[in-house]
């Protein structure tokens, strides 16, 4: 790039990784009809037994998370609000009783959910096992782990036991450069300074070869003390896809100052010069006729510094400044808009062709 070459002596060097990844895991057969039936038949239970049925399920849960806390004395605590940052009672948990690694702390809360309850069909007359949406109580398992730092696993204690882990691959790099005696200094979610950032770059693109799934697993299997069964009758556990991902560049300058001198230029240039096309290409579309949706770009002042926006449809690239760090980052949140090269099973035979992302673990 013409401008990384123009200010290469005001920069210590460029790393390019994922930063927020936000995975969920589905037990899919709940929300079949057919699986329903399978379950409720190996459990041998009446539809009117389920509400009872899944009351003793929950209290399982809740209960096998309570003594996970007192056996690794580890604080349980019930937030009553939604407007107290679960993230911020985390990280005071971890200050008052520090740990090098494990479970920081367990956070319990009710919140909106898409749960299994049995409703009357009002045309047939017949009770049916349906997922609607109501309140259920939520845990929030927040670690210090070994491999991706400081993470969090939401488990929904009610039928369909959903599961969200939000991992950062900032926080994985950083336990990586501590492995490999690799010095730096942190902003935040950002590196401000890298001694080897060759090395770095090499050491962040191992999280795309890791066995995700197999280690998802074993994080649900532990905290999720109904999953044995769920495996007895269904043969498998939690289907992973990637809910959110956010991939960012960072240009990392020697100081604020050399940062401050370019930047409202960068600024002015992309929002003034950047069009709809531009945003499309940036996002893996090209303007079409029969496109259907938003394009926006916006620019918004922040503590940290400046952001300028551009999205397309839900999925955003953006670029801002973090310090000494000039950022641009790419939000997918829905990776169908993009099209990848891939074997299909057609007339032909098994043929290359372009089809829409998937949001399966696999598409990291």
């Amino acid at each position: 790039m013409i401008i990384i070459e123009k200010y290469k002596d005001k920069i210590n060097g460029i790393l390019s990784t994922f930063d927020r990844i936000i995975i969920k895991g589905h037990i899919r057969q709940f929300f079949s009809p057919s699986g329903k039936k399978h379950f409720l038949s190996q459990e041998s239970l009446l539809y009117t037994d389920f509400g009872n049925y899944a009351l003793q399920v929950t209290g399982k849960i809740k209960e096998h998370a309570i003594n996970m806390a007192n056996e690794l004395k580890r604080p349980y605590i019930y937030l009553n609000s939604p407007r107290i940052s679960k993230e911020e009672t985390a990280l005071k948990c971890l200050k008052e009783n520090p740990i090098d690694e494990g479970l920081i702390c367990i956070l319990s809360t009710v919140e909106f959910c898409s749960t299994l309850q049995v409703i009357k069909n009002t045309q047939t007359g017949k009770l049916e096992l349906k997922n609607v949406d109501r309140k259920c109580i939520y845990l929030y398992f927040y670690y210090l782990d070994s491999e991706f730092g400081f993470m969090h696993v939401k488990l929904q204690t009610w039928f369909p036991f959903m599961i969200q882990v939000y991992i950062n691959g900032r926080e994985y790099l950083s336990k990586q450069l501590d492995k490999h005696g690799i010095q730096y200094n942190r902003y935040d979610n950002s590196f401000t300074y890298i001694s080897d950032v060759e090395k770095a770059q090499e050491l962040a693109d191992k999280i795309e070869s890791l066995k995700f799934c197999s280690r998802l697993d074993a994080i649900a299997a532990k905290i999720n003390p109904f999953l044995s069964r769920i495996y007895e009758i269904f043969h498998q556990g939690y289907y992973w896809c990637l809910d959110q991902c956010e991939y960012a560049t960072d240009i990392i300058f020697n100081s604020r100052e050399d940062l401050e001198e370019i930047y409202p230029a960068l600024v002015e240039h992309a929002l003034i010069s950047f069009k709809c096309d531009d945003v499309m290409t940036f996002l893996g579309r090209k303007m079409h006729n029969a496109f259907q949706g938003e394009i926006v770009s916006d620019i918004k002042k922040r503590p940290q510094g400046l952001r300028i926006k551009h999205r397309m449809k839900s999925n955003i690239i953006k670029m801002y400044n973090k310090y000494s760090v000039l950022r641009v980052e790419t939000t997918t949140n829905d990776p169908h808009e993009f099209k990848i090269l891939k074997r299909v099973n057609s007339k032909q035979g098994e043929v290359l062709r372009w089809t829409p992302m998937g949001k399966s673990i696999a598409r990291l």
